[in-house]
């Protein structure tokens, strides 16, 4: 069989597709768990064991869900609505600092990025 595409994901043939939905963004353990119930395939089922019908099946209910490029527009466009408004949260966004009560004096340089350098004197 050829690539399965989902939502123009391709999903990896020799892993089971209930790992494999994984791999779209906005698609978790429990949503993926929770598809594979509603077609009726087996969790464990390897995708590149499963029939176009199957297949079909599947690409319809996400379809039915908000993924990729959507969800994500949607996550920005909640971010921008912060960030207008002015709120706190939105200022941390703003200021790319954390925004849930972490301290910031050590730690947080995934969010803040890279140090700078520093310029040293002679």
């Amino acid at each position: 069989m050829a690539v399965v595409r989902i939502q123009n994901v391709p999903l990896e043939p020799r892993k089971h597709i209930r790992i494999a939905l994984r791999s779209i963004f906005g698609i978790g353990a429990t949503r993926a768990k929770e598809l594979c119930e509603r077609v009726g395939v087996k969790g464990d089922t390897k995708v590149q064991d499963l029939d176009l019908e199957v297949v079909r099946l599947l690409q319809n209910e996400v379809a039915k869900l908000s993924t990729e490029g959507d969800l994500k527009r949607e996550i920005a466009m909640r971010i921008k609505r912060l960030i207008d408004i002015g709120c706190y949260r939105g200022k941390r966004h703003r200021n790319r600092l954390p925004l849930r009560g972490q301290r910031t004096r050590t730690n947080a340089r995934t969010r803040k990025g890279a140090r700078g350098s520093k310029v040293s004197k002679k």
